[in-house]
């Protein structure tokens, strides 16, 4: 997807782009290029695919209807490269937008992006979502909380659900149908008082497969989730 087209798409969805967001847009490409010589960011690096499979791809939570409005406090698990929620935050530019990721050295490249992005009401941790989880900084204040492929559904309910306000929605981007993912996450579902909203199946410009999966916390999370770091992933829910 050439950016030009990129434009046209998001235009012909509402968003017609400011000459700033382009040049954001622009900047993440050359600065996730140069960065991925040095850590592993990501396997596309082709302008194109990046455009298409990263940023466009990013947009699927906004470009559906999910986000509707900017006001909001969204945690982004796992984000590695910052995807997805920063795009988002490109084109929403009031999103308050936190990202944690166990990786410092991607810690240190999305600090460096949103100074270089001038991106204001972000924040960046170091550690792990089981720990913060726990952290009556963060437990139960965000309105969503978002995590592009990074655990299947009975391990991801437990990792995002206990950052949620009640009434807050998970939003999890996935490669492919989720039925069967949502299956397995019957007791992680009831056990965290979540439940599933929607599960949309949808495909990019090029005809790729996509899933977006929405899931809703409708009571506190019991205090003994999240379990310790490494547990949901070996003993899910």
């Amino acid at each position: 997807m050439k950016p030009e087209i990129f434009y046209q798409k998001l235009e012909e969805q509402g968003f017609s782009l400011s000459q700033k967001q382009k040049q954001q847009f622009e900047t993440y490409y050359e600065l996730l290029v140069e960065w991925n010589q040095k850590i592993n960011l990501t396997a596309i690096t082709d302008k194109e695919e990046v455009y298409l499979k990263h940023f466009y791809d990013s947009l699927a939570p906004v470009l559906l209807g999910q986000i509707n409005h900017q006001d909001l406090k969204l945690l982004d698990i796992g984000a590695g490269a910052g995807f997805p929620s920063l795009p988002m935050k490109i084109l929403l530019p009031e999103l308050e937008v936190t990202i944690i990721d166990s990786l410092n050295k991607r810690i240190q490249f999305l600090h460096l992006l949103a100074e270089n992005l001038e991106l204001e009401k972000v924040h960046f941790i170091h550690g792990r979502a089981e720990d913060f989880g726990q952290d009556k900084t963060y437990r139960a204040t965000f309105d969503l909380v978002t995590a592009r492929a990074v655990a299947r559904l009975p391990i991801l309910v437990e990792l995002t659900v206990p950052f949620l306000k009640v009434g807050g929605q998970v939003l999890a981007l996935k490669a492919s149908d989720a039925q069967e993912e949502i299956q397995e996450a019957q007791t992680a579902l009831t056990s965290l008082f979540t439940k599933v909203i929607q599960s949309h199946n949808y495909q990019l410009p090029n005809g790729d497969p996509r899933a977006l999966t929405t899931l809703e916390k409708r009571k506190e999370t019991p205090n003994k989730y999240p379990r310790k770091a490494g547990i949901p992933n070996k003993r899910p829910l």
